[in-house]
């Protein structure tokens, strides 16, 4: 953590803000996780290389779809979601080469099939529309690459709907680090008392917020992780509120600020 972000937590601290949450301070500001929050990335990412797949098949790839989506999977999971050399990889693991007309027919196949599926998840643009109305502030704070994040941004026209975004890049650490927080709080110019995250992942998006003193809410709807973990769905989610559809943040917000 730089001297500027210890400066701003050591302030956030001493002010004692983060006792005042939800009682006396009007919220100004919405943080948002990008994907599995307001975009099902998931599901487009399994609509893409189930696409792929089929295409490298067609194209000469002898494999099975089962075979060939669990070792995708498996590089994800070693390299990250985001590894942009997955094909690359796949191929020259599983058959020794890279085949460039099989390569070539799996990227043209999960770039079309990205596009088709890259949708926000219902309500999202009316809610965001309702909280500029409202006059807060909106942000987005995403663990993925800042070129993936902005390209989501653009096709999904929100580029110029968030007052801030804050990826990866910004601070070299993923949530629940304080440091990506304490990012976008500086940026807004909000303290955590006056913000809310909004976010599909506990262990990250409701944890690193609510350690630094920011409300929390937990988008339910798009923890695909919990979705199909057993044992994640029997822990209780440690949060300020859930919400099973997205809109229902706009009665949180009208409730948090007339009490305040």
């Amino acid at each position: 953590m730089d001297l500027q972000t210890c400066e701003l937590a050591d302030y956030f601290q001493n002010s004692q803000l983060i006792d005042n949450i939800g009682k006396n301070q009007l919220i100004k500001a919405v943080i948002f996780d990008l994907d599995n929050t307001l975009v099902d990335f998931m599901k487009m990412k399994d609509d893409a290389v189930n696409a792929a797949v089929k295409a490298m098949i067609d194209a000469g790839l002898r494999l099975t779809i089962d075979q060939a989506k669990d070792e995708i999977y498996r590089i994800y999971q070693e390299e990250g979601i985001e590894f942009q050399e997955v094909f690359d990889r796949f191929l020259l693991q599983s058959c020794g080469e890279i085949n460039p007309k099989i390569l070539a027919a799996g990227i043209v196949a999960y770039r079309k099939a990205r596009e088709a599926a890259l949708v926000l998840y219902p309500h999202v643009n009316l809610t965001l529309f309702e909280l500029i109305k409202r006059g807060l502030k909106l942000a987005v704070l995403s663990d993925a690459p800042c070129k993936q994040a902005w390209l989501r941004l653009c096709y999904l026209n929100l580029q110029h709907t968030f007052d801030v975004v804050v990826t990866y890049e910004d601070t070299g650490v993923r949530k629940p680090a304080p440091e990506p927080f304490l990012k976008v709080l500086e940026l807004l110019k909000t303290a955590p008392g006056e913000a809310l995250m909004v976010g599909d992942w506990p262990e990250r998006d409701m944890t690193g917020a609510s350690q630094i003193g920011i409300l929390t809410v937990y988008a339910k709807y798009g923890d695909t992780y919990s979705r199909y973990n057993a044992a994640q769905l029997q822990q209780e989610v440690n949060a300020d509120y859930t919400i099973e559809d997205i809109s229902e943040l706009l009665d949180i917000l009208d409730d948090l600020n007339e009490a305040s």
